[in-house]
C-alpha cells in the first residue's frame, strides 16, 4: 500500500503514524510512504490567502491519488478543502489531537507584549483575530514547516508566532508552548488537529 504525504517533518510524521496504525492492525502489510511536492510547498514567500489557500496543499498528492501512484493521501483535515475533488473519499479520520492554537514567544504571554511588538503568522483567520482583540500588535507574513517557524522565533526575527498545539505535540515540541489560546482569545481552523485519510472512491480494498 502507498501512501502520499508531503515531505515536511509534521506531514511525515502523521503519514509514519498513519503507516504504524495499519501494519498494527494488519499484520503482512507492506506499506510505503510516497513523498509528494505541493504548490504550497513550493511558494513560501506569499500569503497563502493571496495564492489560492488550502488547496495548495493537497492538489498534487490529490492527483497522484486519482492516477493510482498511491492508494491513500494523509493531509492535515484543516488542509483539504471544503469539497474534496471527485473520484476522492475520506477513508478515515482518527482520532482528534488538541484543537486549539498556541502562542510561542521568547517569554511574554499576549497580553504582556509591548505595544507594536511582531508576530508572525501565515494565517488569514489567526491575523484578523489578534488584530481584533489586539489592534497595536504589528502582525507579519510567517511561511514555512514549524522548526523554519520556530528558529526564527529564536533569531529574534519575530517576538511572539501562533502556530497549532497539535503540530507541536505531534513534533515534540510542546515545551515550547508559551501560552494555550482558547476560544475566547483566537476561534481555532474547522477540522484543527484531525487528520483526513483519503482514498479512490470505489476502491474498496483500500477502504
Amino acid at each position: 500500500m502507498k501512501i502520499g504525504t508531503r515531505g515536511s517533518a509534521l506531514a511525515l510524521w502523521q503519514a509514519n503514524w498513519t503507516k504504524s496504525e495499519l501494519e498494527k492492525r494488519w499484520p503482512g502489510l507492506a506499506v510505503e510512504l510516497v513523498p509528494i511536492k505541493t504548490t504550497g510547498d513550493k511558494i513560501l514567500d506569499v500569503p497563502l490567502a493571496k495564492i489560492g489557500g488550502k488547496g495548495l496543499f493537497t492538489k498534487e498528492i490529490d492527483e497522484a491519488l486519482l492516477d493510482g501512484r498511491i492508494d491513500l493521501a494523509v493531509h492535515s483535515m484543516k488542509d483539504v478543502p471544503f469539497q474534496l475533488p471527485d473520484g476522492i473519499d475520506f477513508a478515515a479520520v482518527p482520532e482528534r489531537e488538541d484543537p486549539r492554537d498556541a502562542f510561542i514567544s521568547n517569554g511574554p504571554q499576549l497580553e504582556e507584549l509591548d505595544k507594536g511588538a511582531t508576530i508572525g503568522t501565515s494565517s488569514l483567520r489567526r491575523q484578523v483575530q489578534l488584530r481584533h482583540r489586539f489592534p497595536l500588535l504589528n502582525l507579519a507574513t510567517l511561511r514555512g514547516n514549524v522548526d523554519t517557524r520556530l528558529r526564527k522565533l529564536a533569531a529574534g526575527e519575530f517576538d511572539g508566532i501562533i502556530l497549532a498545539v497539535a503540530g507541536l505535540k505531534r513534533l515534540g515540541h510542546e515545551s515550547r508552548i508559551t501560552q494555550i489560546l482558547d476560544d475566547d482569545i483566537m476561534v481555532s481552523a474547522v477540522g484543527q488537529g484531525a487528520l483526513g485519510i483519503v482514498s479512490r472512491k470505489g476502491d474498496d480494498e483500500t477502504r
